[in-house]
């Protein structure tokens, strides 16, 4: 008797580096609450309460979620679209391993490091920019 569908999901871990912490969820049932693409970076991020910049609300229009990428991403990350390319290429603190959270999705395990002016930036309290009641309140 073959398995329930349900036990053949992918299960990806995504490994935050900056705060230690890893998260884990089953392929095509994390709930998507429209930051970036669904099951993207920023998308996993925002429903386990990591606290990833996005000013233009994941809709690659900015850089403020941009990640550099540890291990992980050449075989377990969406590619690279042309529009993602274009905007990350101006991000700060560029480097070959960079993607912004909200249009890499996630597709098998993977480590990331945000930037250290992301995580000061949140790390200090500051929330999201211009998005209102869009995304939770820092922890304080």
């Amino acid at each position: 008797m073959p398995a329930p569908a349900s036990y053949n999901k992918v299960v990806p871990k995504v490994t935050f580096l900056n705060i230690g912490r890893t998260v884990e969820f089953k392929s095509g049932e994390l709930p998507y609450h429209e930051h970036g693409k669904p099951e993207s970076i920023l998308d996993v991020a925002l429903h386990f309460g990591i606290q990833l910049e996005h000013a233009c609300g994941g809709s690659c229009a900015c850089t403020t979620c941009h990640v550099h990428m540890k291990t992980g991403a050449e075989v377990n990350l969406s590619p690279m679209e042309e529009d993602e390319l274009d905007r990350v290429e101006t991000a700060g603190d560029l480097t070959l391993e960079s993607r912004l959270g909200c249009q890499a999705v996630v597709t098998g395990d993977v480590v990331l490091d945000m930037p250290a002016w992301n995580r000061n930036y949140v790390s200090e309290g500051g929330g999201s920019m211009n998005l209102g009641d869009a995304i939770p309140a820092a922890k304080k």
